[in-house]
């Protein structure tokens, strides 16, 4: 009898609520919060207490990092392929801007022997268009090309404009029909100048945010330069495309 009250007592100490509330060693059904089985006096102890609780803190905080790691790295990687695209974006819009000048340079020879032909002791005119011609395919970077580009502009212009102080040039089909494809050579630069310009705001205005610096510098992107009209080129007065 002395060994039953002792198994009985064991059985009293370790006594686990199951679910539902119910003894563990007599199965009475128990009321919430009861610290003693009224059938057995077995003692209670509640699944589910403060070590459940700081369980589920831990799982939460780890998918909390999770969650967080997977949204910063899917921002990072948006950022850096933005960074990329807008930086792809300007050198495709300055290739465009290339063909055109190349067409432009291709049209000039052409140009300059027609206008030899009648006014060949204006040196300082040939010798302004050489100077840019060789300045723009010694230039290293888009900047430096665009300023070649620019000032060969300027002296294009001041080449065309001989045609009013040389009369001859009006009746000379051959600079008539170069002037034609100049003409529309220029407009075609002009078009795809604004087009690489907007591609450069777009990517300056991206790097200068704070984010946006920080994916440029992880893609390898830098700021582009615009490619803007010289002063020279300003104070040059337009090409009259004219034949009169």
């Amino acid at each position: 009898m002395a060994a039953h009250l002792a198994v009985v007592a064991v059985l009293a100490e370790v006594a686990v609520v199951q679910a539902g509330n119910t003894c563990g060693s007599c199965g009475t059904t128990m009321s919430r919060g009861a610290s003693f089985c009224p059938s057995c006096g077995a003692r209670m102890v509640k699944v589910g207490g403060s070590g459940m609780k700081f369980g589920k803190m831990i799982l939460i905080m780890a998918g909390s990092l999770l969650l967080g790691s997977a949204v910063i790295g899917g921002c990072v990687y948006n950022g850096y392929n933005k960074a990329v695209a807008l930086d792809e974006n300007v050198a495709s819009a300055w290739a465009q801007v290339e063909n055109q000048l190349q067409r432009r340079f291709d049209l000039i020879p052409n140009l300059v022997e027609t206008v030899k032909g009648v006014a060949g002791h204006e040196k300082e005119v040939f010798l302004g268009i050489a100077n840019a011609r060789k300045a723009y395919f010694q230039a290293k970077s888009t900047a430096n090309k665009a300023k070649s580009a620019s000032l060969l502009g300027s002296a294009l212009s001041r080449l065309l404009v001989l045609k009013e102080t040389y009369p001859q040039l009006k009746a000379n089909e051959n600079f008539l029909k170069l002037q034609d494809s100049i003409e529309g050579t220029e407009n075609r630069l002009g078009v795809e100048r604004k087009r690489y310009n907007d591609a450069v705001k777009q990517l300056n205005t991206f790097t200068r945010k704070l984010l946006g610096r920080l994916y440029a510098g992880l893609a390898g992107v830098e700021k582009a330069e615009y490619f803007e009209v010289s002063d020279v080129a300003k104070e040059t007065p337009k090409i009259d495309f004219g034949n009169s």
